[in-house]
């Protein structure tokens, strides 16, 4: 039984952290209002210098240590972003020939928030049916360059931010019924016909320009509460799980009311969701994978548990994955 396998984890992010009431000095907010709404009480913003691809590549390079490997035992990579470095080539690319890389497939994945999640279905994928044997999947962002910074209803939510995952295809012993390490079920959907509750008003076909992030907030939460407790409970079902049997979710981090509500849906306990919104704030695509190591390298993720993934964004998409680390 051929599964993707966790090998090690990596993130990174901004040099620059911006405190809520740093950013109440340049937008008509405070650190109150944004707290009460979000949960959100700094971010990390690009400087100079940092754009998707070096974030990108310094997770990646974490990642590469953690499991002891180079990029040398790398034969694909799947990047997550909704902030690409250029309209091409792929920022996949452009982290390959960073790490030193060259000659194996380096793809990116657009669906936003639920970036990463696709990202890791799709190596998920190529792994199991011998496309490749390990694989680097990144989500990446630096969303601070498409945000309005006169609309407060958008700005203070989003961050900057690198997460990288190392998968191996690993012949699993199992009976059948989702034992052992791995990726056990990832579940998929995309309904176009709510694009406009959060979009980005440009694009190089429609506008010549890049654009920037529009949202309606309480169509977004309303959605996301909705359909991050459906598509958990595919996969739970998919796996013969039950919400009880999870060690750890592990969600995008956009709204820590997002999370609570979910949570409650799910009947589970706020101490089994891993929150990093505080300190993070929304990165979008990177947001899981950067959930995902900070929980794993201050201990609360360790091999043998049954963790939860789970994303939702423009689009809308969403999706969720199981894996057993």
């Amino acid at each position: 039984m051929i599964r993707s396998v966790l090998k090690g984890t990596g993130s990174a992010l901004p040099v620059k952290c911006v405190s809520n009431a740093e950013l109440a000095e340049r937008v008509d907010t405070s650190d109150e209002w944004i707290v009460e709404r979000t949960g959100i009480r700094q971010r990390y913003i690009a400087g100079e210098g940092e754009t998707t691809s070096t974030l990108a590549t310094a997770a990646a390079r974490a990642a590469l240590a953690d499991a002891g490997l180079t990029i040398g035992d790398i034969d694909l990579i799947v990047l997550a972003t909704a902030t690409p470095d250029k309209t091409f080539p792929a920022t996949a690319t452009i982290v390959q020939a960073a790490l030193g890389g060259s000659g194996f497939a380096a793809f990116d994945v657009a669906a936003v928030c639920s970036g990463f999640l696709y990202a890791l279905a799709t190596a998920d994928s190529m792994l199991r049916t011998g496309m490749a044997r390990r694989a680097l999947v990144i989500g990446a962002e630096t969303f601070s360059r498409i945000l309005d910074w006169e609309d407060r209803t958008t700005c203070v939510l989003f961050g900057d931010g690198a997460g990288a995952f190392v998968l191996a295809a690993e012949d699993v012993a199992g009976d059948g019924h989702f034992t052992g390490p791995g990726i056990l079920s990832t579940r998929l959907h995309a309904d176009g016909t709510y694009a406009e509750h959060l979009h980005v008003d440009g694009g190089p076909s429609s506008t010549g320009t890049v654009g920037q992030v529009r949202m309606q907030g309480r169509e977004v939460f309303r959605h996301a509460v909705t359909n991050l407790a459906s598509v958990l409970g595919e996969v739970l079902e998919a796996t013969g799980h039950v919400p009880a049997d999870l060690d750890w979710i592990v969600p995008h981090q956009a709204n820590l009311r997002i999370l609570d509500a979910t949570a409650r849906k799910l009947g589970l306990p706020m101490d089994k969701v891993v929150v990093t919104v505080d300190r993070h704030a929304n990165t979008s695509a990177a947001s899981v994978p950067l959930a995902f190591d900070a929980a794993r390298r201050d201990g609360r993720i360790c091999a043998g548990q049954l963790v939860m993934l789970e994303a939702m964004g423009g689009g809308f998409t969403w999706g969720a994955s199981l894996l057993r680390t």
